[in-house]
């Protein structure tokens, strides 16, 4: 298979980030190995490695290298072929029944079969496969998969381990000189069950590289430098304040103590916290300096490889703040930065900068951004359990950072607040900076702005209108016409604008599906009376199964062969990491350059507007989207959104649909459900990413959520929001 320039190019620039995507989470020297052998390969990963989710967030790309191909690639010798092949036969046989229970299940709710396996996961299926009794090195690819559609479930097979796993990765830990459990999956699985195994690798879902990354960093010839975006709880400690998965009403009883901010407040220590992860080296991190200069608060930080391998460290600035008239979580983060590649003995200093005002809490007495006067205890570690105080900065007064209008209507009960104390500890050996409320910036909001209408828009007649509503629909098309693979111009892409008025100089616009990477039909033709035809099934892998027999008949007779003469032409896209891999890279440089490689294959294919990237907040592991969005944090969905913005909108008529706005944290009736949220957990929490992403980087489109907020549509926030 011989790669084009441009994916030659977008393939190695993936890869050599990969490994900063990989969170090691346990580790006891064994790995990284220092050459390729033979190796006992286990586990549903191993041959079915999942490069991302279903839905909007697949990618049709050219090819795919799963674990097992990139370990024989780096010359391995997988020893347990056997195993792999009568594993095919028992996922085969699950899948299947699946199937038919998903069909079942169609017929009994008189819905669509097609939109009933939407999403849907079908849970690792238990087996006994005799595995070998002992040996030298062994790994075990442990995946799952979630989907647009629908939500996890804490069983097991999927939040939880089932049984056939524990068995499995627990004989194979005892009975092996060295043992990797590799967790090639989108969001947090529960782990308890098998703390005792040594080494413990987060793969994650890293698109079409994945199984070359993987060898990369067992190999040692990179190093894993991911830390975790989301809190690694067990499924008993899991916060169960707020509720999820109702049909109608979701009350977000939990208001801001979502993530970390939740089990830090509470003084629970999560198996993996917010903010984790190890490398094969060992870091020193020494605070030098915390300065001021108005608002800013800078921390310089120096960070030392003390440790036998290179690799690279992130560097994470926490501040506590005053427990005043409003509640505070124990700390939130405020910063953080990551070193280049430090060679061992090698050493780096970093600065990690935030504006105080940055910090503000929504008083919703009275409708406004507020810093209460008091000291803000500064923390730098390399999670959110591992720190140390660096310095207190100390406001003098009260500021009211921004007074604004409240917007998010009303919800029928009163936030949870933690019973915490804070340390009643004086901290006499750290630096003390002094902040005066002067020096803090003040914003001011405009309601007042006239709505303005394009001149042009004015002469359209009603007809016109709606047609620019709803894009170019094809009448004819019936239920073959599908949301996300409708456009007419650029074959599989999800959909365009109407051309009703394409002749007086309004152009179509092409909508591609994201965020791990631009979604078109691979292959495709041009016909010189039909334009482009694909070439070639387009429906979604994840869908195909539930058609009905006649629709995939009609679909048959709809895929048009090509004219002898006529040249087969290409889509070949690169599947990026998911966007929870992304953000643990903590590398907004690595963000940057994946929305570079999807705005020049934009450009490209024709592409104007990427459906991504996705910035929803991780707010329970159960959401089955998790793997699209980047974080608990919004600090970190709004940056790691404004860097990929940044890259696919350097890329001319290229921009971005930042998603979905707002509230919209879980699968189940998404249409119709009705996410109740107080006005502070709305603005502090789930509002934030989506300010810090238009600030910084002004993507061109914002696509709305089906759900509803406090029973209004969410469209009706933007007139309301400072930062559109």
């Amino acid at each position: 298979m011989e790669l084009l320039k441009y994916e030659k190019q977008h393939l190695q620039a993936v890869r050599k980030i990969l490994p900063e995507c990989m969170v090691l989470l346990k580790k006891d020297g064994d790995f990284p190995l220092n050459k390729s052998g033979k190796i006992a390969l286990y586990g549903s990963g191993a041959r079915h490695t999942i490069k991302g989710g279903t839905g909007s967030g697949e990618v049709n790309s050219r090819f795919f290298v799963t674990v097992e191909q990139g370990l024989e690639e780096a010359g391995f010798i997988i020893t347990t072929k056997k195993w792999l092949d009568a594993y095919d036969q028992v996922r085969d046989n699950a899948h299947e029944r699946f199937v038919k229970e998903i069909k079942q299940r169609a017929r009994k709710n008189h819905t669509l079969a097609v939109m009933e396996g939407m999403g849907a996961v079908m849970p690792e299926p238990e087996y006994k496969i005799p595995l070998r009794s002992r040996g030298e090195t062994a790994i075990y690819v442990l995946s799952r998969i979630s989907g647009e559609g629908n939500d996890r479930k804490a069983v097991g097979g999927d939040i939880l381990l089932s049984e056939t796993e524990k068995r499995d990765i627990l004989t194979l830990s005892r009975n092996f000189n060295k043992f990797l459990l590799v967790l090639n999956v989108g969001g947090p699985v529960d782990l308890t069950p098998v703390q005792e195994v040594d080494n413990i690798l987060l793969l994650s879902q890293l698109g079409v590289e994945t199984g070359r990354a993987l060898a990369d960093v067992i190999l040692g010839k990179a190093t894993p430098s991911g830390k975790l975006a989301t809190t690694w709880a067990a499924w008993d400690d899991a916060s169960s304040i707020g509720e999820f998965g109702n049909l109608e009403d979701t009350r977000y009883f939990e208001g801001i103590y979502v993530g970390y901010r939740y089990y830090d407040s509470i003084g629970k220590r999560p198996l993996y916290p917010f903010g984790y992860g190890l490398s094969y080296t060992e870091f020193e991190i020494k605070t030098d300096k915390i300065i001021a200069d108005g608002e800013k608060i800078t921390a310089m930080v120096r960070i030392k490889n003390i440790g036998k391998y290179p690799g690279k460290e992130v560097v994470q600035l926490y501040v506590s703040l005053p427990q005043a008239r409003l509640d505070q979580p124990y700390q939130v983060l405020a910063g953080w930065n990551k070193t280049k590649k430090l060679m061992p003995g090698k050493e780096e200093q970093i600065e990690i900068t935030f504006a105080l005002s940055e910090l503000s809490s929504y008083d919703t007495e009275n409708s406004a951004y507020i810093l209460e006067k008091g000291d803000y205890i500064l923390r730098i570690g390399n999670s959110s359990r591992d720190t140390s105080v660096c310095g207190i900065a100390n406001l003098d007064k009260d500021v009211q950072v921004m007074k604004t209008h409240r917007c998010c209507g009303e919800t029928s009960f009163q936030d949870w607040k933690p019973k915490m104390e804070m340390d009643a500890v004086e901290y006499t050996d750290v630096p003390r900076l002094l902040i005066a409320s002067a020096e803090i910036s003040k914003k001011m909001v405009h309601y007042d702005s006239a709505e303005v209408v394009d001149s042009e828009i004015q002469k359209l007649t009603d007809e016109e209108l709606a047609y620019i509503n709803v894009g170019a629909f094809n009448p004819k098309a019936g239920a073959l016409s599908i949301i996300g693979n409708a456009s007419m111009t650029v074959v599989g892409a999800a959909g365009e604008t109407s051309g009703i008025r394409k002749s007086q100089g309004f152009p179509v616009l092409v909508m591609a599906d994201g965020p791990a990477g631009v979604r078109l039909s691979k292959d495709y033709t041009i016909d010189k009376k039909k334009g482009a035809l694909a070439v070639g099934n387009t429906m979604p892998a994840s869908m195909g199964d539930y058609l009905p027999k006649i629709a995939l008949g009609l679909m048959k007779l709809m895929q048009k062969k090509p004219h002898k003469k006529a040249a087969i032409r290409h889509h070949y896209a690169t599947a990026i990491p998911i966007g929870t891999a992304l953000a643990q890279s903590w590398n907004l440089q690595a963000a940057k350059t994946c929305g570079d490689i999807v705005g020049a294959e934009m450009e490209r294919f024709g592409v104007h507007l990427w459906l991504a990237p996705a910035l929803n907040i991780h707010r329970s592991i159960q959401c089955g989207r998790n793997f699209e969005y980047f974080s608990e944090e919004p600090l970190i969905s709004g940056k790691f959104a404004a860097a990929l913005t940044k890259g696919v909108q350097r890329h001319p008529g290229c921009g971005t649909t930042i998603k979905h706005f707002a509230a919209n944290n879980q699968e189940t009736n998404r249409y119709n459900n009705n996410s109740q949220v107080s006005e502070r957990a709305m603005r502090e929490i789930y509002l934030r990413g989506f300010e810090i992403c238009v600030k910084e980087a002004q993507p061109h489109a914002l696509m709305t959520s089906y759900n509803l907020l406090n029973g209004r549509h969410t469209a009706k926030l933007l007139k309301n929001q400072p930062f559109i």
